[in-house]
């Protein structure tokens, strides 16, 4: 992964001493992977690129340097050829002079880039559609600070560093910092799809590209089908790149497919890596099996222990840049370090086949709740709420307490409805924060964010709608940092076929119809692919690589060890009720090992990444 960093606006130095500080800048992006670093300097600016030699991009010329991270292409045949003949870092730089910033919209790919202006001392930043390539900035003391991690920019001597309360409170509640905010005070990073503007000491961000739904257009399944097929191949065969690819293999729908198409455009069998679980209910080794014996892959498994999991907490901790509190970072982690193992230097994941073709299971929740307030209010308010509670101890009765609860939730306005089983909320922050934290944060803050995404989706249909949403909480503040950090840490790169732009688009234009189906999850997607993929593939639940923490917890000591002495450090930071963290490890743990080991999770993997700090 790597990525770039740099900074316009620090006068008074040398261009050699520059270029000094912005490889010292660098060096956290490479320090996992190893990669090389290329740097470029004036007498106010200075950028560099930490990567691969295919994924590093410069261009400098009177005043002007560019650079560009990733995989990145021109949908114009003209572009494209200028790239060819002239270097694609140059062939921006004059599509940006000549379009300003339309340029970007002629970008395909995964990327992040930076122009910057010394003459005028202005900076443009941008990253690609999906946010794949993460970028943050900061402006302090009259510099603008910018890089793909925080651990570069506050290397520079005029970022101030101090950590924002409430980005803590948003990580507790998400279990993650969703953009635009940083674990850091001062410093935000650019969403998906969008480019920024520095210009007289202010920063603006625009976005060059959204997401569109068309949900009226009609076209045969056949033609679709055949179109789709083609698009999975051509971008399965982009993503190898001509490097040595291995492919990730849940045995889910996704990662089947990309297994199954990357042995038929390579031409010979794929080489899939798959994790296990020895934990009831955790474990999708057959599934795996399934889709490797049916694409008769190249087949490698590892069972994760608990063992691993205490060697592995540290170093995940510090492969990012802010807290993150995803637990199948470490799956994926163990996976792409058989890959490494292997000599490969590439993986590719499946990740965001869920939030464009509609697989995730609360999507055919939501439909159903989505039902209920499609009713008269006259009848739900009149006739339904009244029979349904006023029934004499009906929480006794079975059917009687599901209506209830259906109603309930039904009832809550979307997308507050998603979170309903929230882990911050069941508690009460004002159990689980102390009152001194609470004064510095707003409460309300993540619901207010949840509601403001949501409601920017330009879609008229539900489906749509949560996967607008999920585009953003999901995949760019989740599952692509997930991947792409626990790969890194292997020293391994990764691309995600399923999301290139070409795919993207193609689910755009589906019919809401073809996305859910009443509640049948990615009807298009598996009935294109049935026939391809097995049978069992296409019918089984969705899982993943979900982690049996919670469930280990009760019983293995050293990892019994690692929490408690972690949440037992938190304690110190007054941020966290030293008697909220007493009692989840010493009632609600067993109560619920599974549900309440995730809170449990999220608060150690705080505490690992202060110490890695």
């Amino acid at each position: 992964m790597s990525g770039l960093c740099g900074w316009i606006g620090n006068g008074g130095a040398t261009a050699n001493e520059n270029l000094q500080l912005v490889q010292r800048m660098a060096r956290p992006l490479a320090r996992f992977d190893g990669s090389g670093v290329k740097a470029l300097a004036g007498g106010n600016s200075a950028l560099a690129v930490a990567a691969s030699g295919d994924s590093t991009h410069f261009y400098q010329k009177e005043g002007l340097l560019v650079a560009l991270w990733g995989r990145i292409g021109f949908r114009e045949p003209r572009l494209t050829q200028l790239a060819q003949a002239e270097g694609i870092a140059k062939t921006l730089a004059d599509n940006w002079r000549e379009r300003g910033e339309k340029a970007f919209e002629s970008l395909t790919g995964a990327f992040s880039l930076c122009i910057l202006h010394e003459d005028r001392n202005e900076a443009i930043l941008a990253i690609d559609r999906m946010g794949i390539h993460p970028l943050s900035f900061q402006i302090s003391g009259g510099s603008f600070v910018f890089g793909s991690s925080a651990d570069a920019i506050i290397l520079h001597p005029k970022i101030k560093v101090e950590i924002a309360p409430q980005s803590l409170y948003n990580y507790v509640y998400f279990h993650m910092v969703p953009g635009p905010s940083t674990i850091y005070q001062g410093q935000q990073r650019l969403l998906p799809g969008e480019y920024l503007i520095y210009r007289e000491g202010s920063a603006e961000t625009h976005k060059y590209w959204e997401m569109r739904f068309v949900e009226d257009e009609k076209r045969s399944f056949q033609e679709l089908k055949q179109d789709f097929l083609g698009l999975l191949r051509s971008s399965v065969r982009e993503a190898i790149g001509g490097q040595e690819v291995g492919a990730f293999l849940s045995g889910g729908t996704d990662s089947s497919t990309i297994a199954g198409i990357l042995g038929e455009v390579s031409g010979q069998p794929a080489r899939t890596y798959s994790i296990g679980f020895d934990a009831s209910g955790y474990d999708e080794m057959e599934y795996a099996r399934i889709a490797a014996r049916h694409f008769s892959t190249r087949h490698h498994e590892y069972y994760v222990t608990p063992d691993d999991i205490v060697s592995a907490i540290p170093e995940v901790a510090a492969i990012f840049d802010q807290p993150f509190g995803n637990a199948s970072a470490i799956p994926a982690f163990y996976c792409a370090r058989m890959a490494k193992a292997d000599g490969l230097s590439r993986m590719l994941g499946g990740d965001g086949g869920d939030e464009l073709f509609g697989g995730n299971v609360r999507y055919a929740k939501q439909h159903l709740f989505s039902l209920y307030e499609q009713m008269p209010p006259m009848m739900r308010k009149g006739i339904i709420e009244p029979l349904v509670f006023g029934v004499p101890g009906g929480n006794a009765l079975p059917l009687v307490r599901k209506a209830r609860s259906y109603i309930e939730q039904a009832s809550i306005a979307m997308p507050a409805r998603t979170e309903t089983y929230n882990l911050l909320d069941r508690y009460g922050h004002g159990e689980v924060f102390t009152q001194e934290f609470l004064a510095t944060v707003n409460a309300a803050h993540p619901s207010i964010l949840l509601d403001q995404i949501y409601r920017q989706a330009n879609a008229k249909s539900l489906i749509n709608r949560m996967l607008a949403f999920d585009r953003k909480f999901t995949l760019a503040d989740n599952d692509l940092p997930k991947v792409a950090k626990a790969c890194e840490l292997a020293g391994m790169d990764v691309a995600f076929p399923l999301i290139s732009d070409e795919i993207t688009a193609f689910s755009l234009r589906l019919e809401p119809q073809l996305k859910l189906k009443g509640t049948k999850l990615r009807y298009f997607f598996k009935e294109a692919l049935r026939g391809f993929l097995p049978e069992e593939i296409i019918a089984k639940q969705k899982h993943g690589f979900g982690l049996p923490f919670g469930i280990w917890l009760q019983h293995h000591k050293p990892l019994q060890t690692l929490a408690s002495d972690s949440l037992s450090d938190l304690k110190s930071r007054n941020i966290v009720r030293a008697d909220f963290i007493d009692k989840l490890l010493g009632q609600h743990l067993g109560e619920h090992a599974g549900y309440h080991g995730t809170m449990v999770w999220v608060l150690m993997m705080l505490e690992q990444w202060y110490r890695q700090r």
